[in-house]
């Protein structure tokens, strides 16, 4: 009877341990998620904002087409400062062989492309590839060459086109800044099935060859600007592509000037623990100590590297900016969004084919109003990502609720604070191109807050521009 009773008691206690248990489990639940609380202190900048967003990459969608130029004026808008440009050799009819067996290159295609890019303001990126058949040894265009001096050639009449100091192309002479420092990639995920499978060790298909006599090309290139060679860009950044290619190169004394790869993903945060895995790569042994200052570039990056309608969303925007706010203070040359423009078929475009212009060309767009000096921002929340600038009278914040799952909705208090005494004005951007004022707002203290029924209103996956300006200065 004893028994049974301790029993009855010990069952009891269990239910009424329940509800405790249950709001426990919502409290921390709870706990785990931080709301934003934005601050914007005007008066501490980091310096000028960083321009290694401004990047863009094309896949090929369409071959024998000029895919650029008909979207030009939509691309300058942006102000890329560079343009990734791949199936250079094989979409251009670069290559091609005489009767005699002898080689001769063309490059009057691809001029007009390199072109387009430079008339959107941007100097080319070039992934070196693919293999033109006439010169491949299984006659696709991911396989090796039957000759590594005609790959050498043709890498070294390329750097001459483009790097070249005597060099005119089809839209007329240009300063020597234009082709000064250009990238020259070799190949494109050179790891992945699609694109040859080449292997990081030495002999059979292997990546090192390829990029050893693509190296020797480059360096036989005569009366050319600077320029730059690099790889091994890799579908994704791997520890054993990256440490044994770049023993490789020490080993047989190759110039490197860049590391690159890329990364699809939808968490924003794993570029930056990208750079931070590289660095603590290279910090393990000596050896790979001149390699720590090279200029490290994400040369394609995006949501998802499979098509993906999500990405032509404003979970796509969203994401892209979560993403460039994680980024851009990382210690990256560039980072590439993949890509400008779709082909006959969705695909992973800014753009669509007729050039009509999706979410996340404008998000790109609303990161361009972010001029002067990075300015401080503290109070994000595991949703709410923040960026921020100054420039003379005019301080710019932009929010960003990015949710994958479509379920945070928060109301977000923003307070600027280091500002000048007078009378602002307050504007509000939504990313459909909403506009709300909000005039003749006075600094207390020198802090003007926005809460309370005042706050800003973000349902998942938007994105909102605050620009608050002194009166004085709009007409």
């Amino acid at each position: 009877m004893k028994l049974s009773t301790k029993i009855l008691v010990y069952i009891f206690a269990v239910l009424l341990s329940f509800p405790f248990l249950f709001f426990s489990f919502q409290y921390l639940s709870r706990a785990a998620y931080v709301k934003a609380n934005i601050v914007v202190d005007a008066a501490r900048t980091s310096g000028p904002f960083p321009d290694r967003w401004k990047a863009l990459a094309q896949g090929g969608e369409e071959s024998g087409v000029r895919m650029l130029e008909p979207v030009v004026p939509q691309i300058a808008e942006l102000y890329p400062r560079y343009i990734r440009l791949d199936h250079i050799y094989d979409f251009y009819d670069v290559v091609s062989r005489d009767s005699s067996g002898r080689l001769s290159f063309d490059f009057s295609k691809l001029d007009l492309t390199v072109c387009d890019i430079y008339h959107t303001g941007a100097k080319p990126f070039f992934s070196l590839g693919y293999m033109p058949p006439t010169m491949s040894d299984d006659g696709s265009l991911i396989g090796k060459p039957k000759n590594w001096g005609e790959w050498s050639l043709l890498v070294q009449k390329t750097v001459e086109r483009y790097s070249g100091r005597t060099t005119v192309l089809p839209c007329g002479a240009m300063y020597d800044f234009w082709k000064s420092d250009l990238y020259y990639e070799v190949w494109n995920e050179p790891d992945l099935e699609s694109f040859g499978k080449w292997r990081y060790q030495a002999g059979g298909k292997s990546y090192s060859d390829l990029y050893f006599y693509s190296v020797k090309g480059a360096n036989a290139a005569t009366n050319v600007f600077p320029f730059k060679m690099g790889g091994p860009v890799t579908t994704a950044l791997y520890k054993n592509w990256i440490q044994k290619f770049l023993d490789y190169v020490i080993a047989n004394n190759l110039r490197l000037d860049f590391i690159s790869w890329h990364h699809y993903s939808k968490k924003t945060d794993d570029y930056t623990r990208d750079v931070i895995s590289l660095n603590k790569w290279l910090g393990e042994s000596p050896r790979y100590d001149k390699f720590e200052n090279l200029p490290k570039i994400i040369s394609e990056w995006g949501y998802d590297s499979e098509k993906n309608p999500i990405a032509d969303t404003n979970v796509g925007a969203a994401h892209t900016l979560a993403s460039i706010r994680n980024f851009i203070n990382a210690n990256i040359e560039a980072a590439f969004l993949f890509e400008i423009k779709d082909g006959p078929s969705p695909s992973w475009g800014i753009l669509d084919y007729s050039g009509a212009k999706r979410p996340r060309w404008y998000a790109l767009q609303m990161v361009n109003t972010l001029e002067g000096n990075q300015i401080f921002v503290s109070g994000e929340g595991t949703y709410i990502t923040a960026l921020a600038a100054r420039s003379d009278t005019k301080t710019t914040l932009i929010l960003t609720n990015y949710d994958g799952a479509g379920r945070n909705t928060e109301a977000v208090p923003v307070t600027f604070k280091g500002l000048e005494s007078g009378r602002y004005n307050l504007t509000k951007t939504y990313l459909d191109g909403r506009k709300e004022n909000i005039l003749n707002l006075t600094p207390i203290g020198g802090e003007i807050k926005l809460n309370g029924d005042k706050s800003i209103v973000m349902p998942p996956n938007t994105i909102v521009s605050l620009v608050l300006t002194s009166s004085q200065s709009i007409e």
